[in-house]
């Protein structure tokens, strides 16, 4: 099945909105024929007995455990500088048109 016929290579260009020449069937031809003869061969290698391979770099999640940071400040310290403020937030200009 791995050589295509120049029909199947038309309806392929027409189920994807393609217009070909004809130069360009017979090279889509050759290239998805080529395609198609790889996929079989690696259909055809023994697998049975391996592992799914999910991650080859060996690299793992390095998680931190959370630690809650006191920086002696709050609200009212944070806001007393800003130029407008409205119920403890900063109030800016609408910035979205």
């Amino acid at each position: 099945m791995s050589k295509l016929s120049r029909e199947d290579i038309l309806k392929l260009a027409k189920l994807s909105r393609l217009t070909l020449t004809e130069q360009e069937v017979d090279q889509f031809a050759e290239e998805i024929g080529a395609i198609l003869e790889y996929s079989a061969q690696l259909h055809s290698v023994d697998h049975q007995g391996l592992e799914p391979t999910y991650q080859v770099t060996g690299l793992t999640d390095v998680m931190r455990p959370d630690e809650i940071v006191d920086y002696q400040a709050n609200a009212k310290d944070l806001l007393k500088n800003a130029p407008a403020t409205e119920t403890n937030h900063f109030k800016v200009k609408r910035m979205v048109n």
